[in-house]
């Protein structure tokens, strides 16, 4: 009878000791932002080396591949898996400025062993034709028919003409970049991209219609593909996303100074920030320091 209540008794400790483990783990996948985060889903990045015309795997989370990159035609491509990634609009410390911002004017502790890639923004918020929300807070007033890149509470991201194809009804918006009118939609390049380079597509700095430019686009099966180049024209760049599977894309910002991407390999001392851009002119800092202007990151769920 001794030996069998012990029995019970140590079976019983084992149970609580298992039940308390649960909780804990449960707890530690709570995080920040809009996915939750897990240890398990720290990103593997490598480094790109020299991309070729194939889609060449940079990212992979838990096993799986979560990003990709080609170089094509002068254009340097990032597609990104939704299933296993989410997009991060980031507030710039001079625009919009201010502080409390969900995401700041850096890639922060919260996301540093989270962040697979991070690139640029939009056109300067004194441009027009542009908007910018975050976290329920308006920088720049929406408009009707702009483009934007609209990310949701549940952390999936979708692309169109605001109030003609998004939001989507029965989802909370988390955060809106606008920049002018859809570089690609349905699959096919903006009609004005070789008639209206500078009046539709932003002046350039010297006037050329070659200059570095970098847009972002959707996939008709849901991923992301963030495009970029040192001498692209409006044609040239929507035309590499629309060859990418691209259904809808936004034009994002132009000129040397601004154009940046990178990918970001972790160490246990920090990740390493790659230019993806051969060429590029990059941004100080690499997003990991403050930076004057909003960006994107994207992160491991």
């Amino acid at each position: 009878m001794k030996l069998s209540l012990v029995s019970m008794v140590a079976m019983l400790l084992a149970a609580v000791a298992g039940g308390c483990g649960s909780q804990s783990s449960a707890a530690s996948k709570k995080g920040d932002g809009h996915t939750p985060a897990r240890a398990s889903s720290a990103p593997l990045v490598t480094r790109p080396g020299r991309p070729g015309t194939m889609w060449k795997p940079v990212a992979t989370i838990t096993g799986q591949p979560a990003a990709w990159i080609t170089q094509r035609s002068g254009v340097t491509l990032l597609r990104f898996d939704q299933r296993l990634v989410h997009l991060a609009l980031h507030a710039g410390s001079g625009e919009p400025g201010g502080q409390g911002w969900t995401y700041g004017d850096r890639i922060a502790a919260s996301e540093i062993h989270r962040v697979l890639a991070a690139f640029n923004g939009g056109f300067k918020l004194s441009y027009g034709s542009v908007g910018f929300l975050a976290g329920g807070r308006v920088a720049v007033p929406l408009a009707v028919g702009l483009g934007s890149i609209v990310t949701y509470q549940n952390g999936t991201t979708e692309i169109g003409a605001w109030h003609e194809g998004v939001p989507a009804r029965g989802l909370t918006v988390a955060s809106v970049l606008q920049n002018l009118h859809l570089l690609v939609d349905r699959g096919v390049a903006a009609p004005t991209v070789e008639t209206c380079i500078r009046g539709c597509w932003g002046y350039t700095l010297g006037g050329g219609s070659r200059v570095p430019r970098s847009a972002l686009g959707i996939t008709g099966d849901g991923q992301l593909v963030w495009a970029a180049g040192e001498y692209l024209s409006p044609a040239m760049i929507a035309q590499s996303l629309v060859s990418a599977g691209v259904v809808r894309a936004v034009e994002l910002d132009i000129n040397p100074e601004w154009v940046a991407g990178y990918l970001y390999v972790h160490h246990r001392s920090g990740p390493t920030a790659v230019p993806v851009i051969p060429g590029q002119f990059g941004i100080p800092g690499r997003f990991l320091a403050p930076y004057g202007r909003d960006f994107f990151t994207i992160l491991a769920n």
